[in-house]
């Protein structure tokens, strides 16, 4: 049977045009995962106000951060791709689910490159599972392949948070920083989601942000519960590196609007530890395995800036798997392994 691992990143702005830059956050803002209200009111918020305001900024934000070969996410998954067609007989294809390449033109280049494929084992880029990130990737897939490719089977690879070999990889790609840089702190920072979604991914309704210590209580919800499936990978990674109890935490960073997002945040957190006494500052990112706006700019400048105005000294943002070969092995395996 002939086999094809997809790999699927969130995707970026094709340049950091304003214009380019309004068209990806539409797409990727009024996805009902990514803001799950009512179509009226996302609406309404997305074309009525955030996308006559926000994107000018975020054009900006884009320009601070570009390479010379583009978006740094883009290519960093275009040099993961690679990574992984090397370490895999299996053909190997990239889509992003917001922007270009879209899953549908991926896949037709694939079918079109392989056209006695049969099988295509998905890997969404996401270590855990959220509405907005993992849930999305899946369902965008499953959309598409039954319109379009009917005659393809389609496996899909579960979140791999706590994976022991994921973790190790990992904990593997931050060794080096933190013995050699010896931070005080070590602070995971993934990205956050509002805590509506958290209760809406519970499928027992009465468990997520509802029983105290939540996440740390066996429940069949935690499948789908992102908090505690970052909080695990936290867990597993400070366990793998013998990180000192007291001397790591996790926070979640990038929130947008009014609502109640998972906490504690990241700039507050940051801040506050500067206040009491650390000086030495390494932040990790795992729920992104790309380097891009969110790592860079959010935490290599904004957090920093951040942590430097409240009395810290050295700031480490450590960097995202990228195309690391363990990594690319790892993915790899995964697709071989559905």
């Amino acid at each position: 049977m002939q086999e094809a691992t997809l790999i699927v990143n969130l995707g970026s702005p094709d340049s950091y045009a304003v214009a380019d830059v309004r068209r990806y956050l539409g797409e990727f803002l009024m996805d009902e995962r990514v803001i799950d209200f009512p179509k009226w009111l996302r609406t309404f918020l997305i074309k009525g106000i955030i996308l006559n305001t926000r994107p000018k900024k975020s054009a900006a934000a884009y320009q601070s951060i570009w390479w010379d070969e583009g978006s740094p996410l883009i290519v960093l998954s275009r040099r993961l791709q690679e990574a992984v067609q090397k370490e895999t007989k299996q053909p190997v294809a990239l889509a992003m689910r917001y922007g270009n390449p879209s899953i549908e033109h991926s896949m037709r280049e694939l079918v079109k490159a392989h056209p006695d494929l049969k099988k295509v084992n998905l890997i969404p880029l996401y270590p855990h599972y959220a509405m907005s990130s993992y849930e999305t990737v899946v369902v965008k897939s499953r959309e598409v392949f039954e319109e379009f490719f009917p005659q393809l089977e389609l496996k899909v690879k579960g979140p791999f948070y706590n994976d022991s070999r994921y973790i190790k990889v990992l904990a593997d790609s931050m060794r080096s920083y933190i013995e050699s840089e010896q931070p005080d702190y070590v602070l995971f920072s993934y990205h956050g989601v509002p805590e509506q979604q958290i209760r809406k991914s519970d499928v027992s309704k009465g468990h997520c942000l509802k029983v105290d210590n939540c996440c740390a209580k066996d429940s069949p919800v935690q499948h789908f519960c992102y908090r505690h499936q970052t909080l695990k990978t936290t867990e597993l990674v400070a366990k793998e590196l013998g990180l000192e109890e007291g001397k790591y935490s996790s926070s979640f960073q990038s929130r947008l609007g009014p609502i109640k997002w998972l906490d504690p945040y990241t700039d507050k957190t940051i801040a506050d530890l500067a206040k009491k006494g650390v000086k030495k500052l390494a932040v990790v990112c795992p729920a992104f395995v790309s380097d891009c706006l969110e790592t860079i700019e959010e935490i290599g400048e904004e957090a920093m800036e951040i942590f430097k105005e409240n009395g810290g000294e050295d700031f480490l943002l450590i960097p995202c798997l990228n195309d690391q070969q363990p990594w690319a092995k790892l993915l790899a395996d995964f697709g071989t392994e559905l």
